[in-house]
């Protein structure tokens, strides 16, 4: 079972958080997982001081990032690190980034990722307004990874309602893409399950989608239902709500089969670039 996903209910306590995410890695260490995605904001949720603790991180004064070395070190385990309020890369004093950072088993950073799309909407909801936007600048690239399951397109959350990004990571070569996510109570019972289903079947990946799943601070709930998708667009594993370990396995001859038979990828007559180029003035 090389794959992982889990599934948190994160709350204002940092330490607290950390000691029972280690305990579901030590967990998918056992069971023989490769590759464990945490959900978004795993560390914390419901902080106002979201600033104040990327910047401690960032100049390596914070307790998450050692936390995550060590444990990808002691546990033999590559881990999708959700989410962190981290400043961008040389700029310490920066706004912060929604960042995602894969680790080795060897406890090195691979790969860093800053959320595309912030989350500015209206729900209706006990909280009714989300601003991203009030706390972190969007992320300006794609990113994906080799890891030793397969080649890894990086995802957060609301980035799921936007397909050409999707479309993109398998063009760069996405085997399997990671999907860390705090979707609301309401939206995601509305969409949360057919936008994976349509993102793994649209681009022939796994989907590795980790959602928090229960009540945190300040009148937010969150889904749950994080899940494993094949590319065939199945439900693998799937959890509704607490805390939880889900467990897969990569069939990469499976979905060498589906691309080969079903060849959408070369199929494709439309792209975003090429409807650039279409619109551009003569």
């Amino acid at each position: 079972m090389s794959l992982a996903v889990i599934q948190l209910v994160s709350q204002d306590q940092v330490q607290v958080n950390l000691a029972r995410a280690r305990a579901l890695l030590e967990q998918a260490a056992e069971a023989g997982a490769r590759l464990v995605v945490l959900p978004e904001n795993f560390a914390a949720m419901g902080r106002r001081d979201l600033a104040d603790l990327g910047r401690a991180e960032a100049a390596g004064s914070g307790p998450v990032l050692p936390w995550l070395q060590q444990a990808a070190r002691e546990l033999g385990l590559w881990i999708v690190a959700g989410t962190l309020p981290l400043p961008p890369d040389g700029q310490p004093s920066g706004k912060a980034l929604a960042c995602c950072l894969l680790i080795d088993d060897q406890g090195q950073r691979v790969a860093r990722y800053d959320k595309l799309h912030l989350f500015d909407v209206d729900v209706a909801d006990s909280r009714g307004s989300y601003r991203e936007s009030d706390d972190y600048d969007p992320g300006q690239r794609l990113v994906v990874a080799d890891t030793p399951v397969g080649r890894l397109g990086l995802t957060v959350c609301y980035d799921l309602r936007f397909p050409e990004l999707y479309a993109a990571l398998r063009d760069a070569g996405a085997e399997l893409i990671s999907v860390p996510s705090a979707f609301t109570a309401l939206t995601g019972a509305a969409h949360w399950q057919v936008l994976l289903r349509a993102r793994a079947i649209e681009t022939q990946c796994y989907l590795l989608a980790a959602n928090q799943g229960g009540l945190h601070p300040g009148a937010r709930e969150t889904f749950g239902h994080s899940a494993i998708v094949d590319p065939w667009g199945r439900l693998l594993a799937e959890q509704a709500q607490g805390e939880a370990l889900l467990l897969a396995s990569r069939d990469a001859t499976e979905q060498a089969a589906i691309r080969q038979r079903m060849p959408v990828h070369q199929h494709r007559r439309f792209s975003m670039s090429s409807a650039l180029r279409s619109n551009a003035p003569e």
